[in-house]
């Protein structure tokens, strides 16, 4: 039995519903290429986690100094292989308080001869926000002295607050890997992009122009790619001098992971520019007198570019592995540097790594960085896809 009035109401909801249905279809016609990408790239909820993910962990790699409490390079005798610090928000009595750590006391077992820590629950020390300690350049232009965390000055000497414990040394293990994702992550995204430079002119000079420059520059990459990659990465790493400072190996590793991998980009691009270089507005801008370069540039290269960033972002996790990898074997960084494959050297000491497990750490960041970076990149791969839906 019909309610009185719903046929009515449904006749006046009717149209308002092909009204909205008909502005969406018209928002979604006039929007931009990049708009449609992140329509498309917001449905993916592990994409945007892992954003948000890769966010903090650029953050910490910029501001390492700020995020750390305490100096890498520190190394504090009185507190050698701490395991990681508890933060308690309740105290023995059940009472909630501001986060705070206890007094850690060191004993060692009679029978093993190993070295312990037991809290101290009489003794508890408050963690402050944006304290005062060392003094330091941030980012390396402002001379400061404010951190992100810390405990109170009386506490310095007694008790220290070590998300991941410490070393041999006694150094800040969560300190070391905050200053280690500077130079691993940095690494990884400068060797893609001088790899993204390379891949696309040289591919572009193949695909667009081919004759004699195709062959000379397939022919290059046929043999680079013959060339196991671990192998070919060792060699060139290994032909470094030793004496080089820091600086000069950090550079000449970024080099060789960027000429090693660009080959992928090239063939990439020249494939792309073999289909587009006939197309009706590769023509139409020839015959409207554009120079080659502008053509490549300005029209050919902007109409794949949200493939290029979605393999770009696919391509970071190998440029960090291969940089944890060599300086992990000892052909990359090397101490003082401060990289996650320089501090994963600490994980094959295996008296270290029986006594002190956290110092794995630096692995379990490389292992979130290089999921983050998938994510994102299968994420950004769907919404660069034009037959999506």
């Amino acid at each position: 039995m019909a309610v009185p009035g719903q046929a009515e109401k449904e006749i006046e909801t009717t149209p308002v519903e092909e009204e909205d249905l008909q502005k969406a279809g018209e928002k979604i016609y006039v929007a931009p290429p990049w708009k449609l990408m992140w329509w498309r790239f917001r449905k993916h909820k592990m994409a945007l986690v892992c954003s948000v993910v890769l966010i903090l962990l650029y953050f910490v790699a910029i501001f390492c100094e700020f995020v750390a409490p305490y100096d890498p390079d520190q190394a504090m005798l009185q507190f050698k292989q701490v395991p990681p610090t508890a933060i308690h928000f309740r105290d023995t009595q059940g009472q909630f308080h501001w986060p705070f750590v206890y007094q850690h006391t060191r004993a060692m077992d009679p029978e093993t001869l190993q070295i312990t820590y037991v809290e101290d629950t009489n003794t508890r020390y408050p963690i402050q926000f944006f304290v005062h300690d060392f003094q330091y350049k941030l980012v390396g232009l402002w001379p400061t002295d404010i951190h992100l965390y810390g405990l109170p000055p009386a506490a310095k000497e007694q008790q220290g607050v070590f998300i991941l414990g410490t070393d041999r040394l006694g150094r800040d293990m969560f300190a070391r890997v905050c200053y280690g994702a500077r130079l691993s992550l940095s690494m990884g995204m400068i060797s893609v992009f001088l790899s993204l430079a390379l891949g696309v002119v040289l591919g572009g000079i193949s695909g667009y122009y081919g004759g004699t420059p195709d062959v000379i520059i397939q022919r290059v990459i046929e043999f680079i790619r013959t060339i196991p990659t671990i192998p070919l990465y060792m060699t060139l790493s290994a032909a470094l001098p030793r004496d080089w400072p820091i600086e000069r190996v950090y550079f000449g590793i970024t080099m060789i992971i960027a000429v090693v991998g660009w080959t992928w980009m090239a063939r990439v691009v020249r494939g792309r520019f073999l289909a587009m270089r006939e197309e009706d507005f590769v023509l139409a801008a020839r015959l409207n007198g554009s120079s080659q370069m502008r053509i490549i540039l300005r029209h050919m290269l902007p109409s794949f570019l949200s493939y290029i960033i979605a393999a770009l972002t696919l391509n970071i996790p190998n440029m960090i592995l291969a940089e944890t990898g060599l300086s992990f074997i000892g052909l990359g960084l090397r101490p003082p540097a401060i990289s996650w494959g320089v501090l994963l050297q600490e994980a094959m000491n295996l008296r270290s790594l029986v006594l002190a497990p956290w110092v794995l750490a630096p692995g379990l960041a490389v292992v979130i960085s290089v999921l983050a970076f998938n994510f994102v990149g299968d994420g950004l791969r769907d919404a660069a896809d034009p037959y999506a839906r």
